[in-house]
C-alpha cells in the first residue's frame, strides 16, 4: 500500500532530510542547539526504520512498495547526513565517498540482479545490517559533536565508528559482489 502507517513512517525519513539539514541554517540558535536538534531528529527518524518494519509485519501491511521505499529512505537519510557532516568538517570526505559509492554500487547491482531474476544472490545479509547499525550510531555522535555526561567525546567516538562503518561498508560490498559473481560471469558470456 502506498499510504499505510508503516509506509508513512518510511516517508517521514525522507521528509526528515531537509529538516536535519535546515536546522544548521536557522538563525538565532547556537551551534550546540543546532547540533542537539539535528541529533534528536536523526535519532527519532532513524528509529522509524525499526518501527516501520515491525508495524508492517504486526499489522500485516507489508507491500512491495514499502519494501522498495524502506532502503531508499535509509540511504537518503544516511547520505544526506554524511554530506552535512563533511560540510561541517566532522567526517572525512573519503569516508563519505566510500559509503555513498557503495550504496550506489550495491543498489545498482541489486537492480540488475532483479532484472535477470537472481535477487536471492544479493539478499540483505547480517553484515549489511551491522554496517547500517554502526552508521546509525556514528552519525548522531558526529551530529551532536560534544561531550555526554562530561565523559564521552562524541566526535572521537563518532569518528572511530564512522571509519568502522566505512570498513564494514567495503567488506559488505565485497561480500555482495562475491555472491553475485557467478551470475555476473554467467551473463557475461
Amino acid at each position: 500500500m502506498f499510504f499505510n502507517l508503516p509506509t508513512l513512517l518510511t516517508w517521514a525519513r525522507i521528509v526528515a532530510i531537509p529538516l536535519i539539514i535546515g536546522v544548521f541554517y536557522v538563525d538565532g540558535l547556537s551551534l550546540a542547539q543546532k547540533n542537539l536538534a539535528a541529533t534528536v531528529m536523526f535519532v527519532a527518524f532513524a528509529l522509524t526504520d525499526w518501527a516501520d518494519g515491525y508495524l508492517a509485519r504486526k499489522l500485516n501491511q507489508t507491500s512491495a512498495f514499502g519494501a522498495f521505499l524502506d532502503p531508499v529512505a535509509d540511504k537518503f537519510l544516511v547520505c544526506a547526513s554524511l554530506l552535512v557532516l563533511v560540510h561541517l568538517d566532522r567526517a572525512d570526505v573519503f569516508v563519505a565517498l566510500i559509503i555513498i559509492g557503495r550504496e550506489i554500487a550495491i543498489s545498482s547491482l541489486r537492480e540488475w540482479m532483479a532484472i535477470i531474476g537472481a535477487t536471492k544472490s544479493v539478499a540483505v545479509h547480517m553484515l549489511g545490517k551491522l554496517k547500517t547499525t554502526v552508521q546509525m550510531v556514528a552519525i548522531p555522535f558526529l551530529l551532536y559533536d560534544g561531550r555526554v555526561l562530561g565523559l564521552i567525546d562524541t566526535r572521537v567516538w563518532g569518528t572511530w565508528l564512522i571509519w568502522l562503518a566505512a570498513v564494514l561498508t567495503v567488506w559488505s560490498m565485497v561480500y555482495y559482489l562475491q555472491k553475485a559473481l557467478p551470475e555476473i560471469r554467467a551473463r557475461a558470456r
